[in-house]
């Protein structure tokens, strides 16, 4: 039996003029190499329509319209952590149309919203922010030189026990940071190592295992006296330490010893 093939508007039109010649169908469909049943359905459609194109086929009815649609897209963009099955329940409750979680996904996937993993950040008030934008705003137009001249020093810890990471956000690529897409969340749960050092333009310090609570004795002597004053010496004078201010770096002893070693320390704003 020759294979079957969807024949072209063309090839229907010569079919019909040979039937109607009296040309058997079976001779049709050698001609055409297709099978005997696709020219024998072709001529009982002329017969009955009077035309030899294929009817369109509409496929599944979409179950939303295009305002339901948006509606979908502007609850997830209002509630970014919420599921498909949350979007569904609000849906059904609204409008009274009921569909399954995956249509909830299909319509922002045209719209461009996928779940996607949140960017952790830290909880951050009003105060906060207008410390970070002073901040910003004071140092804007500093010049690599005067940069240079600073010694940036932080701790990192390293959880050994991180989150699983299986909550997801629904956003746009390029939307890390919009409003509702970031997940809040207390740092270094479980167990940790935590190092320190410090970096300029010009060097680097060496990390320090901080092993136990970093007080601010252990901090003036192990990490100020150890690794800090060098280092600054290295850079030159009106050299400048960065530090955050955890209570350890802000221990009335530790003051005193970077005014007594004539330090100058850079004003950090608060959790940055």
């Amino acid at each position: 039996m020759p294979p079957r093939k969807k024949l072209s508007d063309l090839d229907r039109g010569r079919a019909i003029g040979w039937l109607q010649d009296g040309v058997a169908a079976r001779q049709v469909a050698q001609r055409l190499a297709v099978a005997p049943s696709v020219i024998i359905r072709l001529k009982q459609r002329f017969h009955a329509t009077g035309r030899v194109q294929e009817r369109q086929r509409s496929g599944r009815p979409r179950v939303t319209t295009q305002r339901e649609d948006r509606f979908i897209q502007r609850q997830a963009i209002q509630q970014r952590m919420a599921t498909a099955n949350n979007s569904r329940q609000r849906l059904q409750a609204t409008t009274n149309t009921v569909v399954c979680g995956q249509t909830i996904r299909n319509r922002l996937h045209n719209f461009g919203l996928r779940a996607r993993r949140p960017v952790r950040g830290t909880t951050l008030t009003a105060n906060h922010r207008a410390a970070r934008r002073a901040w910003c705003t004071q140092h804007v137009r500093w010049q690599s030189q005067q940069w240079a001249k600073v010694l940036f020093t932080d701790e990192s810890r390293f959880c050994l026990e991180p989150a699983d990471g299986r909550i997801r956000v629904c956003r746009r690529r390029g939307e890390h940071f919009a409003e509702g897409a970031v997940l809040e969340r207390q740092r270094f749960g479980g167990g940790s190592v935590m190092v320190r050092g410090g970096i300029s333009t010009r060097l680097r310090t060496p990390l320090y295992h901080v092993v136990g609570n970093l007080t601010g004795v252990r901090y003036q002597n192990e990490i100020l006296q150890t690794l800090v004053v060098p280092a600054l010496q290295a850079i030159g004078p009106r050299a400048i330490l960065q530090d955050d201010n955890a209570p350890p770096h802000r221990y009335a002893a530790v003051n005193t010893f970077i005014q007594q070693a004539r330090v100058n320390r850079m004003l950090w704003p608060a959790r940055t």
